[in-house]
């Protein structure tokens, strides 16, 4: 498999764990927390950012890489960001319905320990994807 094809899979996979993890947060802030005005700034932002990683990692940005990072390296950042995040909230699913408020599938707010392994696993499953791309034999710069 080439550096490309794993890039445009992991670019893919980001899509959709940001589009999981923004549906997610918005769900509970319209059934868990008091919906403010300036809790759109951060949905914006986080639509931002499940829009544009994927944007920058399905093929080279030449303005980036020479500026800020190289692909691969973003790819890479991004797993250990992911990795850290799955283990946080598999720790915070360990704790049980008590110390942790995540709503059940199909609506109401009793706590589900079910929602949180999901979304670890979700995170988890795209730490996997970035990490597989950043470290392919093909994924270093031209």
């Amino acid at each position: 498999m080439s550096g490309e094809t794993s890039f445009r899979q992991a670019a893919w996979t980001y899509l959709a764990y940001g589009v999981v993890y923004w549906l997610s947060a918005l769900y509970l802030q319209l059934h868990v927390f008091e919906v403010r005005g300036a809790m759109l700034f951060w949905f914006a932002l986080g639509a931002l950012i499940a829009l544009g990683v994927p944007w920058l990692l399905v093929r080279r940005r030449p303005w980036f890489e020479r500026w800020v990072l190289s692909r691969r390296d973003f790819a890479r950042l991004l797993a250990v960001l992911l990795f850290a995040r799955a283990a946080a909230v598999g720790w915070f699913a360990l704790g049980g319905a008590q110390s942790l408020r995540m709503p059940r599938m199909g609506g109401g707010v009793p706590p589900s320990a079910a929602g949180a392994w999901a979304m670890a696993a979700v995170a988890l499953l795209a730490g996997v994807m970035l990490a597989r791309a950043g470290w392919a034999a093909g994924a270093g710069p031209e």
